[in-house]
């Protein structure tokens, strides 16, 4: 396991961080806490972390083009004017199923943004998650279902293969599937990574200049790098035992900003559960797109 800097950049102890999205215009962090519902603007320059407070849980989002932000709340889409706080609806996929929420989310290179949900609490008995395709006139459409916790979305830096994983104890893998840049259509789904037999479970990822896929290994303390063939190329320890996501940044995308979890137990351990920290792994990862509307 490789020996890294890892600083507690803001110590906030979230109960459920998750999602950071990295603005390379703003050079800031935005990430949230899900139950909570807070949406957070981290500037590493200042350590300032401004907060805005959603109606609902929040489980991802993306950054607009021409500004703005696209939430995948526990409803359904949201547009939201950051400087108004201003919500207008877009979309409520799941409106029929009001146990589920929105999970992990991001954008591809095209500006689709692509949303998986889940059943909150998880149903043993029954996976209920979907993975969603969001064009760019609100238009969701389901990709593939059957999962208990969707997560785990990523894309190859040609945009040809898509990453997603569920991170339920009984699952814990991650796929890859064949991706058409053009129309979103996906294909040849196979496992790219069982994590059974590992400490952590697959959470967030992200996907490096490389090719190379970062885990956040939930309950394993650490964030893993897996080449392209889906081998495991290097762990970096955590001073916490779930870390949620990442995300690269900085001024040259060299630096890994994680999210994490706050248990309600196993504190004396881990005192900054839940809490933002940056990496210094000597990689460089790959600018976040933007949510294109029409």
């Amino acid at each position: 396991m490789a020996t890294v800097d890892v600083d507690c950049v803001l110590d906030i102890r979230a109960e459920l961080g998750e999602c950071p999205v990295w603005s390379e215009p703003e050079q800031a962090l935005y990430w949230v806490d899900i139950y909570a519902g807070r949406l957070n603007r981290f500037d590493p320059s200042t350590g300032e972390n401004r907060v805005w407070t959603l109606p609902e849980p929040i489980g991802s989002f993306a950054l607009c083009e021409g500004g703005g932000v696209l939430l995948a709340l526990k409803s359904g889409l949201w547009r939201y004017d950051l400087e108004t706080g201003t919500l207008a609806a877009l979309a409520s996929p799941e409106s029929h199923l009001p146990k589920n929420r929105l999970n992990d989310g991001r954008c591809d290179a095209q500006g689709r943004f692509w949303v998986g949900s889940m059943e909150d609490p998880v149903d043993p008995a029954r996976p209920m998650g979907t993975l969603y395709r969001v064009g760019r006139d609100f238009a969701c459409t389901s990709v593939a279902d059957g999962f208990f916790v969707s997560n785990g979305l990523a894309f190859s830096p040609d945009g040809r293969t898509l990453y997603h994983s569920d991170s339920y104890p009984a699952v814990r893998t991650v796929w890859a599937w064949d991706l058409d840049p053009d129309d979103g259509a996906v294909s040849n789904r196979r496992v790219f990574v069982d994590t059974k037999g590992m400490a952590g479970r697959p959470d967030g990822a992200a996907v490096d200049a490389d090719g190379c896929y970062w885990m956040a290994a939930n309950d394993g303390w650490e964030i893993i790098r897996f080449t392209p063939l889906g081998a495991i190329d290097r762990r970096i320890a955590l001073p916490v035992a779930k870390p949620s996501m990442l995300a690269f940044g900085g001024p040259r995308l060299d630096v890994i900003y994680v999210t994490s979890i706050r248990p309600s137990t196993g504190l004396d351990d881990q005192p900054q559960a839940g809490s933002l920290f940056a990496v210094q792994a000597g990689v460089t990862g790959l600018p976040e797109p933007l949510y294109r509307l029409t």
